[in-house]
């Protein structure tokens, strides 16, 4: 009996030094370490003023960050709208936080379109838009969801919607992820997630 309590203890030795050994890796590996540095990947797309902009607009102030696009119904308007209001409060100078509307429809939401849609609503949103394949690529990075639903079934090339994630992201002055608003979220702790972010800089 005692010589199969010793060999149980042995077993579970072994198997913690195992497991201890396998966290050690995983948490020193480069992934862990990339988990810790900016947020998404490297991009160069299009701002709505025609001008080249890339990841290093996320950098040096905190940055939030939607995506959408010009022709959603209710969620892209109603959650600029509340994001310029929001930063109104958090940041009434407007020096101290960055916002950013990135399509996720670039087809038809070019620089031209993207200006005077997010003008008509804020002048502290700057949109993001460029050629699709590189939007495509920089919204996976951000993992970002969309989808293409088209409106009539039996027209797949006709008119049609996108599904996407509803969240603002929240990054900080080092672009890293410091997390997300959700559509709807109560406006008082909306503006204290910018208060946050702004404070940790």
């Amino acid at each position: 009996m005692n010589k199969a309590r010793i060999a149980v203890w042995v077993a579970v030795f072994i198997l913690a030094g195992i497991l201890g050994a396998w966290t050690f890796h995983i948490t020193n590996t480069p992934q862990a370490l990339v988990a810790d540095g900016p947020y998404g990947v490297p991009f160069s797309l299009v701002s709505q003023k025609g001008q080249p902009i890339t990841e290093q607009a996320f950098r040096g102030k905190p940055a939030a960050l939607f995506f959408g696009y010009t022709h959603c119904p209710d969620v892209c308007p109603t959650t600029l709208f509340e994001l310029n209001g929001w930063m109104q409060k958090a940041d009434p100078d407007g020096n101290k936080l960055n916002a950013y509307f990135i399509t996720i429809d670039p087809a038809r939401d070019t620089p031209e379109i993207m200006d005077q849609y997010v003008s008509n609503v804020s002048q502290r949103i700057t949109g993001i838009s460029g050629p699709p394949d590189k939007v495509e690529e920089m919204a996976k990075g951000f993992r970002v969801y969309f989808k293409k639903v088209p409106t009539d079934e039996k027209d797949p090339n006709g008119d049609y919607t996108m599904d996407h994630t509803a969240s603002v992201f929240l990054l900080d002055s080092s672009g890293r992820f410091a997390g997300t608003i959700a559509y709807q979220e109560d406006p008082d702790i909306a503006v204290k997630k910018l208060e946050n972010l702004i404070k940790r800089g």
